[in-house]
């Protein structure tokens, strides 16, 4: 058997012991570069197989190849007196590169089989991936916003994986319209004539706006010039859209007369934005959407209100803050109201239009309806949830989101001093760790001068002195676990809000716990 056909480390039939590192004495410049297995006889190895199987051919030659190009690279670089970086030219570059390094190159069968596994399992791991949201927001942007509930799930899970009438009609054998499906549903719950349905709100505002104002006016409050994440500006999407805006009054104080007084021949619509994610307080003056519909339809103009958040049922009726229903807006007059799906409603990323049926026509006959349609995956899940709102009583059970609004802070507290024991034996005698009050928002926009109160873990540093750069490292160590552990730093600790663990990930959240002994 030829040398460089025999793993480093395998025991030759000879009983010779072949080995991939350089010759003793041959230092950078003068030695001879070491015998490297072939990728045919590390495939050949009675550990690769399983990984064939798990990862096919393609991918594991790949691996292998990637880690015999590095080792090459590397014994250049060490003999011209470089580091043993990987240069642009190689073999390996371009690709998520292995590395040989903190190890050197594997010295028996077992530990080639073990780094190839490794890297397989790295590369293919899911990008998307569970973790606990301990932020204190409930409806985080960032981690996903609302949490479908069981019902909306499986729904999702049968629209993935059968066939559906998402165009087709089952009575006349045609097409159909695929807004049907949940339309009834919406006029039913909302009071409007009609509805549409596209991939989120700030879409829903850009399809009214198009359809109904490209090339003219619309006048707006300059107190709801909104920006929501991710830099979304009202002003800069009436722009995309075609329209021109129009501000009325100041940012604190607006009256009837600025609307009034600002409409023209080029006026398309009048326009109201729900300041969903601040709040203006003092000396302020606003135009009630009632208002605004009466001036609108003497002029003979549209009236429409991007609501933000939008909710289907009145949230005080569970002791939390009032919000504005969409009920409401349609019953105020607004002829477009516009509002998401992921949000307060607790469903999956849409965005809702309902309002009357001669401009949803409109809207659905606009070129940027398709580009902005969902599919049936989402209509799945909206059908579902808005099952749901039609037993009102027994939401606080079955919505995931407003169980966890209305979640009791003892029950909380309960939970905390739970979990509280391993945490101390897994955090001692670095950190403490206590159980304190605190106060979840619901997030995305929001309410967001409301809070709720809760309970969770608090970890600081256990010298008392500051620790900043000890926090954000604990922080960093905690979002590497397993399930990432998503907090949040601040005032010198590392705080865990409890209010979105449920009870059902008790034991895989306390269980990774062990993994942070000793961590300083």
């Amino acid at each position: 058997m030829a040398g460089r056909d025999i793993p480093a480390g395998h025991v030759a039939p000879d009983g010779v012991r072949q080995s991939a590192q350089a010759p003793a004495g041959n230092g950078p410049g003068q030695g001879v570069q070491p015998t490297l297995p072939s990728v045919d006889a590390l495939l050949r190895l009675p550990g690769m197989q399983p990984l064939l199987d798990e990862y096919g051919h393609t991918r594991t030659v790949a691996v292998i190849r990637d880690l015999l190009a590095e080792a090459r690279s590397a014994w250049r670089g060490q003999d011209a007196g470089g580091q043993g970086t990987a240069k642009a030219g190689d073999a390996s570059a371009g690709r998520a590169q292995p590395s040989t390094a903190g190890g050197g190159l594997p010295s028996t069968d077992e530990a080639w089989t073990a780094r190839v596994e490794e890297i397989l399992r790295r590369q293919l791991a899911p990008r998307l991936r569970e973790v606990f949201n301990l932020t204190g927001t409930v409806l985080h942007t960032n981690l996903g916003r609302a949490l479908l509930p069981d019902e909306v799930a499986q729904a999702v899970a049968r629209a993935m994986t059968t066939p559906a009438n998402l165009e087709f009609d089952l009575d006349s054998g045609g097409r159909g319209d695929r807004d049907d499906l949940v339309s009834g549903w919406l006029r039913e719950l909302t009071g409007a004539e009609d509805a549409t349905i596209v991939n989120n709100n700030a879409a829903g505002v850009l399809l009214m706006l198009n359809s109904l104002a490209r090339g003219k006016q619309v006048v707006v409050s300059r107190g709801e010039l909104v920006e929501i994440g991710g830099a979304f500006r009202i002003p800069d999407i009436m722009s995309r859209a075609g329209a021109k805006l129009v501000e009325v009054g100041t940012t604190n104080r607006t009256h009837p007369a600025d609307y009034a007084g600002a409409i023209t021949p080029r006026t398309a619509m009048l326009m109201k934005v729900h300041t969903s994610n601040y709040a203006v307080q003092g000396f302020t003056r606003s135009v009630s959407e009632v208002e605004v519909a009466h001036i609108a339809h003497e002029a003979g103009l549209p009236m429409a209100v991007d609501l933000g958040s939008g909710t289907l049922v009145d949230l005080s009726r569970w002791g939390l803050p009032r919000e504005i229903t969409v009920q409401e807006t349609v019953a105020a007059g607004a002829d477009l109201v516009s509002f998401s799906g992921d949000k307060l409603l607790g469903g999956p990323q849409a965005g809702f239009i309902v309002g009357h049926r001669d401009l949803i026509a409109r809207l659905k006959k606009n070129p940027l309806k398709r580009a902005l349609r969902v599919g049936k995956i989402t209509l799945a899940a909206i059908e579902a949830l808005l099952r749901l709102y039609m037993v009102p009583e027994r939401l606080p059970e079955r919505l995931t989101t407003l169980r966890l609004f209305i979640r009791p802070q003892a029950d909380i507290r309960r939970q905390a001093e739970r979990l509280l024991p391993g945490m101390q034996a897994a955090l001692a005698p670095v950190w403490t760790v206590t159980v304190e009050p605190m106060f979840s928002q619901i997030g995305s926009g929001a309410l967001p001068v409301d809070s709720l109160p809760s309970c969770g873990l608090v970890i600081r540093c256990a010298d008392g002195k500051r620790a900043g750069r000890r926090l954000k490292a604990l922080a960093a160590r905690l979002r590497e676990l397993p399930r990432p552990v998503i907090g949040r730093v601040a005032d010198d600790a590392v705080w865990l809000d409890l209010r979105c663990l449920d009870e059902a990930d008790e034991g895989t959240f306390a269980q990774q716990w062990q993994q942070l002994e000793n961590t300083p």
